[in-house]
């Protein structure tokens, strides 16, 4: 019996030493978790622990007791469970040196209760039984590290248990013959015990580990883009906080080029007051940009039918008279397409309290003619300049975004020269009725920050910061009979 006990029992204790994982080159993504989040995970894990111990059955155990001169009786332990369980909070910190977690349980006492069925000779009897296991002490320290492919790493380093007593009683049937033999066999009992506590809890970190080095550290976002996410160098643990940094890379699956820049370092400072932050850096967001435009997808053609019926300029040769007084002499009454593409990778900069980005782009005006050919008209840069706030508002991410420049100028012309002042007047009122409006209605509703079945984040708050975005947030988990 004792032997199905100590296997269950060290996975509830490495359960709990690990609670807080379930979250080189410079990194580009840094995950910190505060001692808050530590010791919340831990309470919740007790917790958990606590109510599953109680509805745990254990498998009918075999063995022998010893007799004396009267040789052995063969037993049979049934029906065996977990009738009452006393888990004192366990204790969980920090540990710089290994790197990792520093977890002791002390004492843990748990009462069981089941049936006994025993063979002697002919004779056969039965009845119930009931064993108490005092003071269980288990300690362990865990190391976390890196693989070469990015995984995070869990080992064992050192584990110690004890367990301070065991008190056996059985009833019914004969039980009278061998209950005085007992206290004979309670140290072999309790040395059973307590042999395969650590060796368990190293097995459920070995299979922890396998479990680490299945998870993926690159995967697809979307169909154009995919995201590294693996280790940049060991995790770094101070006295109340784990620090992980991650690649945070997106490349594009049809080129998988890498960028011209590199990742910058950046300091998160820690915010002890949340279980949880996270610091996004200017790199991941450019590296998307980059994959988009090294795959060629920064680009699109404006035609007439996409500009509302109210605008007074349509895209026509003749409508364009005020601002290319030539085009319509040149090219009457015909419709327009307007081909427009970035010329470089938009450049995103993170600023204390704003968001920056440039864009650079042409277009291409052309003319539709009657057999849809098209035939190309002129050339424009476009030199794009804005900036944004982002804040948490009622759960959501919620921002705005104004433009500080819009700078048109002529690159080529098959139509003759002109000038481009009435032209970036347009383009400056159509991006800000047409575009920035709708835009930033979109982003004063504002995006629900990510949900869980079993946890939501709370007083979660987010900062731009020199080179990087900062997300802060506690966390609420629920247990119920679903949690797994």
């Amino acid at each position: 019996m004792l032997q199905s006990f100590s296997k269950m029992l060290p996975s509830v204790i490495v359960a709990l030493m690990l609670v807080s994982l379930t979250c080189g080159e410079n990194p580009a993504i840094q995950v910190v978790l505060t001692n808050k989040g530590l010791q919340y995970g831990k309470h919740v894990g007790a917790g958990w622990i606590q109510e599953k111990l109680e509805l745990v059955t254990l498998p009918d155990i075999s063995g022998k007791v010893g007799m004396g001169i009267l040789g052995s009786i063969d037993y049979t332990l049934t029906g065996i469970r977990i009738t009452k369980c006393d888990f004192p909070e366990p204790s969980v910190e920090f540990n710089p040196d290994p790197v990792g977690f520093k977890t002791s349980t002390s004492g843990l006492s748990v009462a069981i209760s089941g049936d006994w069925r025993t063979h002697y000779i002919a004779i056969h009897d039965g009845g119930t039984f009931n064993m108490a296991l005092f003071n269980v002490d288990v300690a362990s320290v865990v190391e976390l590290g890196k693989d070469a492919d990015g995984h995070m790493s869990v080992t064992s380093v050192s584990c110690s248990a004890s367990i301070g007593n065991v008190d056996v009683q059985f009833s019914g049937g004969a039980s009278w013959i061998f209950q005085p033999f007992v206290k004979h066999f309670k140290g072999r009992i309790r040395g059973e015990i307590e042999s395969e506590i650590c060796p368990a809890v190293e097995k459920f970190i070995v299979n922890l580990e396998y479990s680490l080095q299945a998870t993926h550290v690159s995967f697809d976002v979307n169909q154009d883009l995919s995201l590294d996410v693996p280790l940049t160098d060991v995790p770094v643990i101070e006295a109340s906080s784990l620090n992980l940094g991650l690649k945070g890379e997106f490349y594009s699956i049809k080129t998988h080029q890498e960028p011209p820049f590199e990742a910058q370092p950046f300091t998160m400072s820690e915010h002890a007051g949340y279980m949880l932050s996270v610091g996004l850096s200017e790199f991941t967001v450019n590296s998307a940009a980059f994959g988009y435009f090294s795959a060629g997808l920064l680009q699109t053609v404006i035609n007439d039918s996409m500009i509302p019926p109210t605008s007074p300029v349509h895209l026509n040769t003749s409508q364009m008279g005020p601002f290319i007084p030539q085009l319509p002499k040149m090219f009457p009454g015909l419709l327009m397409s307007l081909q427009l593409y970035a010329q470089e990778v938009p450049a995103v900069s993170f600023q204390p309290g704003a968001v920056k980005m440039g864009f650079q782009a042409a277009v291409k005006a052309l003319a539709i003619q009657p057999n849809a050919t098209q035939t190309p008209l002129f050339k424009l840069l476009v030199d794009l300049e804005f900036s944004g706030k982002f804040w948490i508002d009622e759960g959501k991410v919620k921002g705005s975004l104004a433009m500080d420049n819009l700078t048109l100028s002529l690159a080529s012309t098959e139509v003759g020269t002109f000038k481009t002042d009435a032209l970036e007047n347009l383009a400056k009122i159509g991006m800000k009725t047409m575009v920035l409006s709708k835009v930033n209605l979109q982003m004063s509703e504002g995006i629900y920050l990510p949900r869980m079945r079993h946890a939501k984040l709370t007083n979660s708050v987010l900062t731009v910061e020199e080179g990087f975005i900062a997300f802060s947030s506690d966390t609420e988990v629920r247990i119920d009979e679903g949690f797994n």
